[in-house]
């Protein structure tokens, strides 16, 4: 009776993965620029192993806590605000590619005058036809934030496991198929990352979100894991609204990147 909770928060005990985390992710960040200055990738992919396996034990005791009653209201009004957040210190890092790209199409620098002399995009670059792949992984990825929402409608709604199940299906394969189309884009493109401030902007700005449709599509993966495993209910859910709004906010920034590099930059 002793240790009997008696409130609505939960007291974390002592854990060793915000440590082994915080190692991981700087032997990876080593690793990357060791790679850059030609050591090779071995580093690297050590560290990204070590940030791979912290998340999936960190998570994994996550969800365990949830299941032995620790996730109370307050807690999970918690987890949702410490998401939103994540969210938000995301948006201010596409921010900072956008940022860049208008700053040099608007003042291009020339060997005069950024302004009369400065050609966007730069000359020799033969820009993607916006109307075409792009377009298309548009509306990829539109419908996959729609069969994600489905999914959300079906278990919140509906309670409808069945619906959910077909809904992150749909999400996850329109996911997986964007990705496949944007590295078939990346290998026909006229230009490089490096050389040019143009092409530079544009792989880290679409790179970018590349890789965080990647990692949702892996996050609704799992999701789709853990409703075959029976955990989502209408009441308790936090895990898999993480996804869904981390997968619509990948949405929205694509939609950003689609209306300024590939049309209004082009």
């Amino acid at each position: 009776m002793a240790h009997e909770k008696n409130h609505d928060y939960h007291i974390l005990p002592p854990s060793i993965w915000p440590m082994l985390g915080s190692v991981a992710a700087f032997v990876m960040l080593l690793g990357s620029v060791l790679w850059m200055h030609g050591s090779g990738p071995y580093l690297g992919l050590i560290g990204l192993v070590g940030v791979l396996y912290v998340m999936y034990a960190w998570w994994a005791e996550v969800v365990a806590e949830s299941h032995v009653g620790d996730h109370t209201p307050v807690v999970r009004i918690g987890l949702r605000y410490g998401f939103i957040m994540f969210i938000m210190s995301e948006v201010m890092f596409f921010a900072a590619w956008f940022w860049s790209f208008f700053k040099h199409a608007m003042y291009p620098m020339g060997p005069m005058s950024p302004l009369v002399d400065g050609v966007w995009p730069p000359a020799g670059i033969e820009t993607f036809d916006p109307w075409h792949l792009p377009l298309i992984n548009t509306l990829i990825l539109l419908c996959s934030g729609m069969a994600a929402t489905w999914a959300h409608h079906a278990l919140v709604h509906e309670n409808n496991r069945q619906d959910m199940k077909w809904g992150l299906i749909l999400a996850v394969a329109l996911g997986a198929l964007f990705t496949v189309f944007q590295v078939y884009e990346y290998s026909h493109a006229a230009f490089g990352f490096s050389g040019n401030i143009y092409g530079a902007n544009f792989f880290m700005a679409t790179g970018f979100h590349g890789f965080h449709v990647l990692i949702g599509t892996i996050f609704l993966l799992i999701c789709l894991i853990r409703l075959q495993k029976g955990h989502f209910t209408p009441e308790r859910h936090v895990g898999f609204e993480a996804a869904a709004w981390y997968w619509h906010f990948v949405d929205v920034v694509w939609l950003f990147l689609f209306a300024s590099i590939y049309i209004w930059g082009a």
